[in-house]
């Protein structure tokens, strides 16, 4: 009898997260984040923000990021939480926001790659015109790279950039071409 168990795979398409260092930049698939989305409805902008408080969510403001959330637009986030302890995020935001916000599982459509080191911006500068040397940590916006809708975040200590799972591969070539261009 076939065996019809799926077997999960990155977005890269291997079996174990992707990680390339070039010259002084690391750059990382990281799969250990689960997402959702969380739009307030019509109305419902203080049960939204009881419900956040209930959860330690801080939904920052337009052009930011928290250590959990990350503007999308007016009244919208998406949620991240670490996926070995949610990895059905939507279904936990749903249990305390009812029906003050509509909640859609994104962990499948996107992928998240990280990239450390040092004068990151000289990078940046060959990817989009997005003005990384003036972010600071919790700044976040959505720019474009590769031709693709991406949202990059200043970390404190490194950037996150979130981009259509389809298109994974093309994210990652232009990142570590980028990084050799550089570096």
């Amino acid at each position: 009898m076939p065996d019809h168990r799926l077997k999960p795979i990155t977005p890269l398409g291997r079996d174990t997260a992707q990680t390339d260092t070039i010259g002084p930049v690391t750059i990382t698939e990281n799969t250990s984040m689960a997402l959702a989305s969380l739009a307030t409805r019509k109305g419902r902008n203080t049960d939204v923000a009881k419900a956040a408080k209930t959860l330690n969510i801080t939904l920052p403001a337009p052009g930011h990021a928290s250590d959990c959330a990350l503007w999308l637009g007016p009244d919208q986030w998406m949620v991240e939480a670490l996926f070995a302890t949610h990895e059905d995020t939507a279904a936990h935001l749903k249990a305390t926001f009812g029906d003050a916000a509509s909640i859609t599982e994104q962990t499948d459509a996107w992928v998240r790659f990280d990239v450390t080191g040092p004068n990151l911006p000289a990078m940046f500068e060959l990817l989009c015109t997005l003005d990384t040397r003036a972010m600071q940590p919790g700044h976040a916006t959505r720019t474009v790279i590769e031709h693709l809708g991406c949202y990059v975040t200043r970390r404190a200590d490194h950037f996150s950039i979130l981009g259509p799972r389809s298109s994974a591969n093309s994210l990652h070539h232009a990142l570590i071409t980028a990084a050799k261009s550089a570096f």
